[in-house]
Formats: C-alpha cells, sequence, structure tokens
C-alpha cells in the first residue's frame, strides 16, 4: 500500500558517529544517558537513512518527521528525510512543558520537520510554527520516553490527506496503519539487516 501521509519518530542514537557532536550529557554504550536507558533499542544514523520509506510514499505525499533539536542543530533531519524522498519545507517545534534531559540550556522542544514529495498541498494555512500541545503518555503514567503529543496528530490529519501511516509506532491510531517493534505492524516496510 502506498501513503499519502507518514509520520516518523525514529529510535535516533544517543551517542553519535565521528561526524556528529554527542551531547555532553550522554553516556557510553548506546542506549545510556545520565541514569536512564531507554526502554527501546537505538539505531545508527545509517539504518534510519537506509529505510525504503520513499516505497511506502505516493508521488505527491507528506512527511512528519521527529527529531530532537540537538540532532536538527546538525543537520541529521533533513539529511534522513533526503535520504527518505523528501524535501523538508518547514518545521513545527513542540514547546513541550517539561524539561529534556541534558544541562545549560536544557531543552523544552523538539522539532517535527515538515515535508513533501511532488506537489500535494497542505490543507491548512494557518496553523503557527510554534505548539504547545500538552504531552501525552499511555494511561497519564508517564510511561512512555519519547511520547509526541495527540493534538499533533490531530494536526497532522487536519493537514495532510490519508492513507496515513506512523512508522516507529507505539500505539494504534483509528484509520492510521503503523509500523515499528512495538506496534501491530500493519503497515508492510522492509528494514535493513
Amino acid at each position: 500500500m502506498k501513503y499519502r501521509t507518514i509520520v516518523a519518530d525514529p529510535p535516533w542514537p544517543v551517542v553519535g558517529d565521528a561526524a556528529v557532536m554527542v551531547p555532553p550529557w550522554c553516556g557510553k554504550g548506546g542506549r545510556r544517558t545520565r541514569d536512564t536507558f531507554f526502554p527501546y533499542e537505538t539505531q545508527c544514523y545509517e539504518w534510519i537513512d537506509s529505510l525504503p520509506v520513499a516505497n511506502l510514499a505516493e508521488a505527491d505525499a507528506h512527511l512528519y518527521l521527529w527529531v530532537p533539536a540537538w540532532l536538527n542543530r546538525e543537520g541529521i533531519g533533513v539529511r534522513t528525510v533526503r535520504a527518505w524522498g523528501f524535501e523538508c519545507v518547514s518545521e513545527i517545534v513542540w514547546a513541550k512543558p517539561n524539561f529534556g534531559l541534558g544541562k545549560f540550556p536544557r531543552p523544552q522542544h523538539e522539532i517535527l520537520l515538515v515535508c513533501r514529495r511532488g506537489t500535494l498541498p497542505f490543507r491548512l494555512n494557518d496553523v503557527g510554527s510554534v505548539q504547545r500541545w500538552r504531552q501525552t503518555y499511555e494511561n497519564g503514567k508517564g510511561k512512555w520516553h519519547s511520547a509526541k503529543p495527540e493534538a499533533a496528530m490531530d494536526l497532522i490529519e487536519q493537514a495532510s490527506p490519508p492513507p496515513y501511516v506512523e512508522l516507529f509506532s507505539r500505539r494504534h491510531r483509528l484509520f492510521w496503519d503503523v509500523w515499528g517493534n512495538e506496534s501491530a505492524n500493519t503497515a508492510m516496510l522492509e528494514a535493513p539487516a
């Protein structure tokens, strides 16, 4: 199946390669930051970039890619967008209600890259580039590290047409296909070895 709208929140590596500055709060060992382990396996940039996301997309499609701010500053998000066959047209800054990991200044935002392939227009014109969505968690108990707000998905549905797929999904949303280690995998995507 081909999709008009793709949302992805990749398991970005915490410790980078030589081309990327590692945040000062990162520990050694891949999944460790400070004294906390991520509850999911992270992947290297090359693995993420090599996913055949372009094969999932219609010729005219939208992509929304979540990127931590420090990776965005290094251009990693845009590199991934291009590797997947899209062009970045804008970004939304999610002003989070809580502080993230790190030191001065502690990050309190995350980037959602807004991307396009072909000429598919966006259905909204009056959305600001800074959003103050509330963070959502399973059962309201903060179970999911990196949980994204449902309001972001609501906005994406208003701005972009179906069919929809969420990559690296950890939930299921009505009328969406999903793919990821923690999902029902209703979408077919061949992950690199």
